[in-house]
């Protein structure tokens, strides 16, 4: 299973300023009883982060938003090649759309 989450808020300078409600995008995947979550910093800059359940419902009460996509990741998924988080995301659950740039186009694309 796959959970893609959506934060309002970033550090960078492009993501507030091009993108509406949602600023960054990453991706959480089951590791046995735990989480990991890619966190994307830059190009050939992905953090794995370990966290609970606990941890995406303080996520969730911060305002980021979830979707869970009952799939696996993409074989072959590399998260250092991506360029921006969506990118990465994307690579990750094999679309392949080159208008959708931002995490606000991706969410409503994954909710529709």
């Amino acid at each position: 299973m796959i959970i893609i989450a959506f934060a309002p808020k970033s550090s960078k300078i492009l993501p507030n300023i091009f993108c509406k409600n949602f600023k960054h995008c990453a991706i959480i995947v089951r590791d046995k009883q735990d989480f990991i979550l890619y966190q994307f910093s830059g190009h050939n800059r992905v953090t794995k982060i370990i966290i609970r359940t606990r941890d995406i419902r303080i996520l969730g009460a911060h305002g980021w938003r979830f979707i869970y996509m009952p799939r696996e990741i993409k074989s072959g998924f590399n998260p250092n090649r991506a360029w921006t988080c969506v990118g990465m995301v994307k690579s990750a659950i094999g679309m392949r759309r080159p208008l959708i740039q931002t995490p606000d186009r991706l969410y409503k694309k994954l909710c529709d």
